[in-house]
C-alpha cells in the first residue's frame, strides 16, 4: 500500500504491488492507443487510484 511521507513536500512511497497495479491498469486502458497524444486522451478520461496505508 502507498504511504505518504510528510516533509517539505508530500511524497508518496509506492509498494511493488502498487506499481504493478498501476502498470496493469495503464495497459488495460491504453492497449489500443496509437500514439502519445491518444494515450494522453485515454488517460485524461480515467482516474487511477491507489490505496493509502493509514
Amino acid at each position: 500500500m502507498a504511504s505518504i511521507i510528510e516533509s517539505k513536500r508530500r511524497i508518496i512511497k509506492l509498494s511493488v504491488d502498487d506499481v504493478l497495479n498501476i502498470v496493469r491498469e495503464y495497459q488495460k486502458l491504453t492497449h489500443e492507443s496509437c500514439c502519445y497524444e491518444h494515450t494522453r486522451e485515454i488517460l485524461a478520461k480515467h482516474s487511477l487510484f491507489i490505496p493509502e496505508d493509514v
